[in-house]
């Protein structure tokens, strides 16, 4: 039976290893679009970069409501859907200092300035999730 995760576990669980999250976003058309990312919460905040150009880019400078789901697809199986509002950054400095600190959760501390280097340059954005509503279950096979 499906248990209700208490705030301290859903965020462990979002921050563990390097478990990617599913973005939702919302097309011009009312459609959604979902695309991997890789993310970092802080405090009530999730965060992560993409291109300007982008699909999910485009869609959230347009209209920044989002969902961005993050599981475990081992039995009992686990997961975590977080929705809120989008807030965009252009801001260079931001932008590198947050896609080193993702880089070193994703690709480890030494290839985090590499990675830094490369995400945060003209043209990406900066993307910082208010979450306002959680929905956070585990065992939910078990």
């Amino acid at each position: 039976m499906a248990q209700k995760m208490t705030d301290e576990e859903w965020r462990a669980f979002v921050s563990h290893g390097t478990r990617t999250g599913k973005l939702s976003t919302v097309r011009a058309d009312g459609s959604p679009h979902v695309a991997p990312v890789w993310f970092l919460l802080d405090g009530d905040e999730v965060v992560f970069n993409t291109g300007k150009e982008s699909v999910k880019g485009r869609n959230l400078t347009r209209d920044g409501r989002v969902a961005l789901c993050v599981d475990d697809d081992r039995p009992p199986f686990d997961f975590v859907v977080l929705q809120g509002r989008a807030r965009i950054s252009e801001d260079l400095d931001e932008i590198r200092h947050w896609a080193t600190r993702i880089a070193a959760r994703y690709m480890g501390e030494d290839r985090a300035e590499e990675f830094g280097a490369r995400n945060g340059v003209p043209g990406e954005l900066l993307v910082r999730v208010a979450v306002d509503k959680v929905l956070a279950q585990k065992a939910v096979a078990g």
